[in-house]
């Protein structure tokens, strides 16, 4: 019998990376044994090999004869050259494996591997080779091939599908680029296909539903599109399947369901609509489950109990409801992460008392008594209530991070990850604890904390403070000797700020690769970054904007602190290498930030020593008196103007009129987006970036004056996603000013009524979220937020849309606070006509039932793509008494858009048309209320009025008498009163509302 024999080698590493390999089987060209031979062939091509990935082979020896050379034991990162001496009597040698390893060899892939006509098993993981792949190697009768953590870019060349013998193709960490080729999918016998942290683009191709042997299959980093094929149900081999931070779109197909052989599931930052969790429950052998950022809405589903071994469980950035399941008690291994979901209820208390991993921050429970820190052992509980909880906890619990005492803040220096340190008059604080996987850490200040989350991948060993491995030459190098690290987020979070404009300094240096052209500076770092929720930096790379590793980069921004909190969110998208050179490397990276502000501080409002303030105190008083002489003189001049317009200063950001005209371009009108009875409406850009919408209101109108006033008084009490922000107001002179966040797209009803030129197409899923999202704003001003609030004019042109076709309600000038005792008799009856409820536009009770009236209204514009004030069928009457027409004649769907075609789920669109009739009934209390109507459009609960006791019949039948009036009050005025019916060409966001007053108001 012949012998094979493996031959290895240790690595010497010297200024030349000398690369000392005895090579084997010697035949030929001066390198002979007597028993075995090398064919020329095979010497040839190792000299080309060794010369064009620049090593230097010593052919000295012949260890084909030996049985065994010491090397290190890492099985991984072995390296050997393996020699099958069993042909021609034992007498020929030839090649079949080489594994070339962490050698930091710096050429290009040679050819020559294709003479090695008898090579299974080529991996040249882990060095520094260019070059692309080369098609020659089709030939080889490989089973495997890694190329994984080198400089390799170029395409796939198809001809690799040739190469059928292939059961593992590992090319991860490299430039490879352009389409997968349809070709790999010929590659049947194909276990491991690893593409991860490339530059791929296009769909994943149809062909590789072929690939039936697939156990593990990882494309993430990538730029791939398209949705998640169908086709991964014929993978039912699968193990492992790693799909996060490519720009592939949702929803995951319910097809994933029949991969009962799934352990680890890692899907991230999927582009796209809600959707609903996938189906998973058949899947009992999962250990690692990764949902992030993938648009999941509804609950957290019980079954995930039925996985006994699932140790890592990440839903979060989603935005997933309801209450976490108390059978997930029984997965004592468990580190789960929930942060930033809309999770309600109670926190279960085998959350609070585990030893495991647990983040739950960002979500609104709200169940009593509050927890009493805001880091419960390993469990991050910050900005994890709802920020109407309770004013007796801890205001770091709460989702906004509220300042309960005054604004003393106005300034913050962090060294992120390091020690303490002065530069030049500025102090910046320690941050050097080492944690990070679900904590909340809070300064011993008080001014200041970081939230961070995640954990790295196949690691739990890393640390969450990077510290330098390489000289750094730049100035002030004790910002820059560490920095805190974090594999998917971390916030940075300023408490009880001033409110004003900050400039943000964000201090960045790449201390964790080198700059050496060896493996080790092969990493690729990208993340974004968000200030107060905008995005300031999109796929971020320190050392490419530094202009290599070691290298200090400061980003500047400016920035609007108009709720005493700054949030500054470091987030990693899946994007970048995850694996070279170390892993647990990848992730966020800050070294210093430096927050000052772009105002003069409230030095009052402060913490300063006695003796400072009596100081100013004393310089200031000859000052005073001359400001009072002069204030006295302007008040006399001035009188006109409210001082209850001046005192709004103290509710809400404020902003000075050169602002507002610089953002605006002194309101030139091609900024102009909408009219409205109180005046115009311009966007605007700030200096700091942050796009805006300004409401401009005329001050010499009293009607004017009181909407501003209410408008201010409600919206600054008031935060949630599916509510207009509003950022700040300006007060000068004549001009009275309302800043919000800017609405990419319009208002509701410039996108469904609007001209053909601004309409939009409207999908079934997003008009279904628009009507959600209406309805969570409803809900939380009637029941959950601190102030109960009726709105009084939900309608179309008061719905605006974000650049994501989300809902948020807006125009708050005539909301009113809802009595709790009884039912609020109105004197002054606003609103618009055809979105009113007849009991209030015709008695003026007023309730929350009045909204929901109004939303029952805007819910069947939605669905029909029709206006209710404008619709006029045959009948000639409103869409309102079309669709009660169409509702006897057992034809609802008659309503439902044309141009959606069959686009459209018809069990739904006959829920959201019957619920939408239900909200729209005559009697309130036949009206369900608005957490009901959230509850019955996700689908927890059927579609139904509540129940009623018998005396309210009397009453429905007058109110419908009511109704009927109000419908020809309607008809009577549609001439005098179509400014209020139409939408107007240009767009309005903020519609005027017609007012109704009662004679005696």
């Amino acid at each position: 019998m012949g012998r094979v024999f493996v031959a290895q080698w240790r690595l010497w590493k010297s200024p030349t990376v000398l690369l000392l390999l005895a090579l084997i089987c010697i035949g030929g060209g001066g390198f002979r044994s007597d028993s075995q031979s090398l064919p020329p062939e095979e010497v040839n091509a190792l000299q080309k090999i060794g010369s064009k990935l620049k090593a230097h082979w010593n052919f000295s020896l012949n260890p084909c004869e030996w049985k065994k050379l010491t090397l290190n034991n890492d099985i991984h990162f072995a390296n050997n050259v393996t020699c099958n001496c069993t042909f021609n009597n034992s007498t020929v040698c030839h090649i079949t494996s080489i594994k070339l390893n962490s050698l930091n060899l710096t050429g290009e892939l040679p050819e020559e591997f294709a003479n090695l006509t008898f090579l299974n098993t080529l991996s040249l993981l882990r060095n520094y080779i260019n070059g692309s792949i080369p098609s020659l190697w089709a030939s080889l009768p490989l089973t495997s091939l890694n190329l994984v953590g080198n400089r390799i870019g170029g395409r796939i060349p198809k001809e690799i599908g040739k190469i059928t013998t292939l059961t593992e193709l590992v090319l991860d960490d490299n430039l490879l680029e352009g389409p997968l080729p349809p070709e790999l999918g010929n590659l049947i016998n194909l276990q491991r296909l690893l593409l991860a942290a490339n530059m791929f683009t296009g769909e994943i191709p149809a062909t590789f539903s072929k690939l039936k042997n697939l156990n593990d299959f990882r494309i993430d980093g990538n730029s791939v599109n398209g949705t998640i094929p169908d086709f991964i149900s014929n993978w039912m081999q699968l193990g492992r399947l790693d799909i996060q931070g490519t720009s592939m779109v949702g929803p995951i197909p319910s097809s994933i369901s029949s991969l009962t052989n799934l352990y680890n599931l890692r899907i991230s930052d999927l582009k796209g609509s809600s959707q609903s969790f996938p189906s998973l429950q058949n899947m009992s052998k999962m250990t690692e489950l990764v949902l992030r950022n993938c648009m999941l809405i509804g609950e957290i589903p019980r079954y995930l109990a039925s996985m006994p071994k699932l140790n890592i469980l990440d839903l979060s950035y989603n935005n997933l409801s309801g209450e976490v399941p108390d059978n997930l008690v029984g997965l004592t291994s468990l580190d789960m992460f929930l942060t930033n979901n809309m999770l309600t209820g109670s926190i279960p208390s085998w959350i609070l008392s585990s030893n495991q991993q647990m983040d739950i921050s960002k979500n609104n429970f709200s169940g009593l008594p509050p927890p009493s820190n805001c880091q419960q052992g390993r469990v991050n509980l910050a900005a994890s209530y709802s920020p109407t909880a309770s004013n007796l906890m801890k205001s770091c619990l709460m989702r906004n991070l509220p300042c309960f005492g005054k604004a003393q803040n106005y300034k913050m220096f962090i060294n992120c990850g390091g020690r303490k340190v002065t530069i030049g008059e500025d102090v910046y604080d320690e941050d050097s604890i080492p944690t990070g996987g679900s904590d909340f850490i809070q300064s011993e200040s008080g001014g200041w904390a970081y939230s961070s989350t995640g954990l790295f991948i196949a690691t739990k060993q890393s640390n969450y403070v990077a510290t330098n491995i390489s000289t750094l030459n730049v100035t002030n190098t004790e910002l820059y000797m560490t920095a805190r690290l974090a594999p998917v987020s971390i916030d940075y979070y300023g408490f009880c700020l001033q409110n004003g404009n900050y400039t943000v300094r964000l201090h960045f240096a790449e201390i964790m690769f080198s700059n050496d052209q060896t493996y080790s500076s092969l990493g690729r770092r990208i993340f974004d970054v968000t200030i107060q929720g905008e995005t300031v930096l999109k796929e971020f790379n320190i050392a490419e904007e530094a202009g290599g590793p070691g290298l200090v980069i400061i980003k500047n921004f400016t920035t609007l602190a108009t709720d005493n909190t700054l949030d500054i969110h470091f987030y990693w998208a899946g994007k970048g290498t995850n694996a070279v050179p170390d892993r647990g490397v990848y992730g966020p990276l800050i070294s210093a930030i430096a927050v000052t502000p772009n105002f003069k501080p409230d030095l009052f409002n402060t913490k300063l020593s006695i003796g400072a303030i009596l100081g100013i105190v004393g310089a200031s008083c000859v000052v005073i008196v001359l400001i009072v002489i002069v204030f006295w003189y302007f008040l006399r001049c001035r009188n006109h103007e409210d001082k209850e317009l001046r005192s709004l200063y103290l509710q809400t950001g404020h902003f000075s009129l050169s602002q507002i005209k610089s953002a605006t371009e002194n309101f030139d009108s091609s900024n102009k987006i909408g009219e409205g009875g109180f005046g115009p409406v311009y966007k605007g850009i700030l200096s700091n970036g942050v796009r805006i919408a300004v409401k401009q209101l005329s001050s010499m109108s009293k009607q004017g004056n009181r909407e501003f006033m209410n408008e201010i008084g409600i919206i600054s009490a008031l935060e949630h996603p599916n509510l207009v922000k509003l950022f700040g107001c300006c007060i000068e002179g004549n001009q009275l000013l309302l800043v919000y966040e800017y609405m990419e797209n319009n208002s509701l009803a410039h996108v469904l009524f609007g001209t053909q030129e601004q309409q939009l197409k409207l999908s079934w899923s997003t008009r279904r979220r628009i009507c959600l999202g209406i309805a969570r704003g409803l809900a939380y001003l009637h029941e959950e937020s601190r102030l109960k609030i009726v709105h009084r004019d939900i309608k179309a042109t008061n719905i605006l849309l974000d650049k994501d076709l989300n809902a948020k309600i807006s125009d708050f000038g005539l909301a009113k606070l809802k009595e709790e005792e009884n039912t609020h008799i109105s004197t002054r009856v606003a609103g618009t006509i055809g979105y009113m409820a007849p009991e209030y536009a015709m008695r003026g009770y007023l309730t929350d039932k009045a909204d929901v009236y109004s939303f029952g209204v805007v819910m069947l514009e939605i669905v029909s793509g029709k206006s209710n004030n404008t619709f006029r069928p045959e009948e000639s009457v409103h869409l309102l008494d079309w669709a009660s027409l169409l509702k006897q004649r057992g034809s609802l769907l008659e309503l439902v858009d044309q141009s959606l075609g069959s686009h459209y789920t018809k069990t739904e669109a006959l829920n959201m048309l019957e619920l939408a009739h239900i909200c729209t009934k005559p009697s309130p209390t036949l009206r369900p209320t608005m957490s009901a109507v959230v509850s019955m459009l996700e689908g927890k609960q059927p579609v139904c009025a509540p129940p009623v006791p018998s005396s309210t019949d009397v009453n429905d039948w007058k109110l419908k008498v009511f109704d009927k009036l109000a419908h020809n009050s309607s008809q009577e005025h549609s001439t005098s009163e179509s400014v209020s019916h139409n939408v107007s060409t240009d767009g309005p966001w903020y519609n005027s509302s017609v007012s109704m007053k009662s004679s005696n108001s």
